[in-house]
């Protein structure tokens, strides 16, 4: 007969918790991406260059803590997919910021949150993955959530804006399946490695020295935020199924909209209210039926 430890069944009931509890709080910062975008009144470019290289100092600080143990040199050495990794995430960045300054916050994140279904095309395209029926049928119905909300900006200056997000997503959801791809490669040393790219490219377009005193308080606290959210995503997702992940994650984009909402007084219109409605019901059903554990296999 053996006895269970009261104190250990405490601390495993604990460890649960911190993996969804991490996610979430990724989620959480990385929802404020948008209110911080339109409260910054510098450019576009600006944004990213000081939000990269903060962001990707911050990131590199903590790779080097999570492999102290190895030499510097080692640790911070990236191949050419490493490389490529960096560009890829990088030109994303730049889409995800332009998207944001030109549209409503609501339209970027409402788009963002079909991002799985189109990496789960791009696998197809890219690695033949297959692609599962629940998933094709998600995807079109995310679709038509989509074009309901970029019909609500034909004929407005918020149709570029619409148009930059999809390419965003397009764009992000071929990072992930590169990440997929090039499992060797350090995928968050590699994001840490965007940031000073995009600090060089900056200059081409912008001075980033032209800021004020109030945006440069707001572009490090940009920086520290998606460093700290990008942190709090990694480690969580370590320690929870891929589909809990995704399906605590999808919480960034009705906060996101609800800071908006509440900070910057951004009503979106009623289309983007409609197609947010058929997106996130979408996104939240299909990683609820991938949750959700088959009976067949308990069973078995």
């Amino acid at each position: 007969m053996t006895t269970e430890d009261p104190a250990e069944g405490q601390h495993e009931v604990g460890a649960r918790w911190i993996g969804p509890a991490l996610v979430l709080a990724s989620a959480v910062m990385f929802s404020f991406s948008g209110v911080l975008t339109k409260a910054i009144d510098a450019g576009s470019w600006t944004i990213l260059t000081w939000r990269g290289l903060v962001g990707a100092i911050g990131v590199a600080i903590y790779v080097q803590i999570r492999n102290r143990h190895r030499p510097m040199r080692e640790v911070f050495q990236l191949g050419p997919e490493g490389w490529l990794l960096a560009l890829v995430g990088g030109i994303g960045s730049v889409t995800f910021i332009v998207a944001f300054k030109n549209t409503f916050v609501a339209n970027v994140s409402v788009i963002y949150a079909t991002i799985p279904f189109v990496a789960a095309l791009l696998e197809r395209l890219i690695r033949k993955e297959p692609v599962r029926q629940r998933t094709t049928y998600a995807a079109v119905v995310s679709l038509v959530g989509v074009g309901i909300i970029v019909s609500g900006s034909l004929g407005s200056p918020n149709l570029d804006g619409d148009a930059v997000a999809v390419a965003m997503v397009v764009l992000n959801a071929l990072y992930m399946v590169l990440i997929r791809t090039f499992q060797d490669t350090d995928s968050v040393l590699a994001g840490a490695a965007s940031g000073p790219l995009l600090f060089v490219a900056g200059w081409f377009f912008t001075d980033p020295l032209d800021v004020s005193s109030s945006d440069i308080i707001l572009l490090v606290v940009f920086g520290l935020v998606f460093a700290g959210a990008t942190v709090l995503w990694i480690e969580g997702t370590k320690l929870i199924p891929a589909a809990e992940s995704g399906l605590l994650g999808s919480a960034e984009t009705p906060i996101a909209i609800g800071l908006a909402w509440i900070i910057l007084s951004e009503a979106p219109p009623l289309t983007s209210l409609v197609g947010a409605a058929l997106v996130l019901v979408t996104v939240l059903g299909h990683a609820r039926a991938d949750f959700k554990p088959d009976p067949l296999a308990v069973r078995r």
